[in-house]
């Protein structure tokens, strides 16, 4: 469509027009009449007015076509999903920002299965009647772990909140001074606490909290006694900590409960399979913890979820929370929770079964052979301009699991050949691996661009190698 630049205006088509060209038929189809007219409004408004404030100038002619390709362009881009699979190889195996634990197929069928139609969630198959999601899983968790009782919350945040605010609403709570951390997110426990409506007694000092500090500490406002995992840093050198056993006879010289926020929370010794040694929930409720709280999603290797067990007097007094309803699992976290706990009743095998216990045991031999495969590969995909060398690298375990603990493992390292502006370089760099059909993750470290091998396995390393060989640099 031509026109004189003083006509220019005129020629710009009505949306009703647009609409019933060809091209605009075949986007409703795929995008539905709604989302495509909205786009089409927006995009002849923005044509207007771009027209209207330079005059028109230099325009002969208004492309139909083009307008509707850029209609496309912008469905497309709305209505994909924002949430997507990455590839992690920013050599920390549970990232919080790239959603922790990867979960086995066993549990993404079982997911699938409860999510095609109706469940049993809340429905006893046996009486007829309403039934309590928690008996899914309590079985399986009680013998697991030789607690009296369990319940589910959506995250071990949740459990730690539910369980003050049940157990201690307008006392106080004795918390050693060293263990008032803060995670990922913000989350910090004196900040939990009085949400909960309890109020922050803190014992000791940052570095040393004994005994004594602890007894003197408990008076009639008493409601609990804590302890939080530091799972996060390590306080060390001169430092000094009340065993649990001993906090645990405190608490119960006084009837007060004694509850541990175990955090990250595995169910299995690590040091069997080469990792350094994290306190398992077993060791907690032996050591007299009368609750305990973990998560799902990080060493258990399943779903996002917190976990509380322990005393069955204690677990009904939390169900009966109104605040448990708001915190509850659905069908499908439940799901997959449950199958990831079967898979535990194997000990044999659960190293291999489980994605998390897998990628942390995977031995810095197969992780060099990887990327023995994939550098020249890499080297040829990113031409001249870049080179790539095999590197050893520490992976971390992450999520605040053994702080300070690293695994052995081989990065493939990417530098610039030459240039003056590295940074600028290697942002680029790292942001055309984000635009990947399925977006690579490194780290930026030392003027290159890291790609820590330890989470790339053999299911995704063919995938990998087929989109590296289209990789462009922009």
């Amino acid at each position: 469509m031509t026109a004189p630049t003083g006509n220019i205006l005129s020629l710009i088509p009505s949306v009703d027009k647009l609409l019933r060209t060809t091209g605009a038929k075949s986007l409703i189809n795929s995008f539905g009449r709604q989302s495509v007219t909205n786009i089409v409004r927006e995009e002849l408004a923005t044509l207007r007015a771009t027209l209207s404030h330079n005059g028109g100038e230099s325009v002969r002619e208004i492309s139909i076509q083009q307008i509707l390709q850029t209609v496309a362009e912008r469905l497309e881009k709305n209505l994909k999903p924002s949430l997507k699979s990455v590839l992690n190889l920013t050599g920390t195996v549970l990232h919080t920002n790239l959603g922790r634990a990867p979960l086995p197929k066993e549990a993404i069928k079982a997911m699938a299965e409860v999510a095609e139609g109706a469940s049993n969630l809340e429905y006893n198959l046996d009486s007829g009647k309403r039934g309590d999601r928690d008996t899914h899983l309590e079985d399986i968790l009680i013998n697991l772990i030789g607690s009296e009782a369990v319940t589910i919350v959506n995250n071990n945040a949740a459990a730690v909140l539910l369980i003050l605010n049940s157990l201690a609403l307008r006392k106080e709570v004795l918390v050693s001074r060293g263990e008032l951390i803060e995670i990922g997110g913000a989350f910090r426990i004196p900040e939990i606490m009085k949400r909960a409506g309890v109020k922050l007694r803190e014992v000791g000092t940052t570095n040393r909290t004994h005994y004594r500090d602890f007894a003197e500490s408990i008076d009639t406002k008493t409601a609990m006694v804590m302890k939080v995992h530091t799972s996060n840093y390590v306080v060390q050198g001169f430092t000094a900590a009340v065993p649990e056993p001993e906090l645990a006879e405190i608490a119960h010289s006084n009837q007060l409960p004694f509850v541990t926020d175990l955090g990250s929370g595995t169910m299995i010794n690590l040091e069997k399979y080469g990792l350094p040694h994290e306190p398992t929930v077993q060791e907690a409720l032996a050591n007299g913890a009368d609750l305990v709280s973990f998560s799902g999603d990080k060493l258990l290797g399943g779903p996002q979820a917190g976990i509380i067990a322990g005393r069955g007097d204690l677990i009904k007094k939390i169900k009966r929370n109104p605040m448990k309803r708001a915190m509850r699992c659905d069908k499908m976290t439940i799901a997959a929770l449950t199958t990831i706990l079967h898979l535990y009743s194997d000990p044999d095998s659960v190293a291999t079964r489980i994605p998390v216990l897998r990628l942390l045991t995977r031995t810095p031999e197969e992780i060099f052979k990887t990327a023995e495969r994939l550098n020249p590969i890499i080297n040829k995909s990113l031409g001249e301009d870049f080179l790539s060398d095999i590197q050893p690298c520490k992976s971390q375990i992450g999520s605040g699991a053994m702080p300070t603990e690293r695994l052995e493992s081989f990065a493939l390292v990417i530098k610039p050949h030459k240039s003056k502006s590295t940074g600028t370089i290697l942002a680029r760099l790292a942001s055309s691996f984000r635009k990947l059909p399925v977006p690579v993750i490194g780290r930026i470290q030392d003027n290159a661009l890291w790609l820590d091998l330890r989470c790339l396995e053999a299911n995704h390393e063919k995938s990998f190698i087929n989109q590296i060989k289209t990789l462009s640099i922009n």
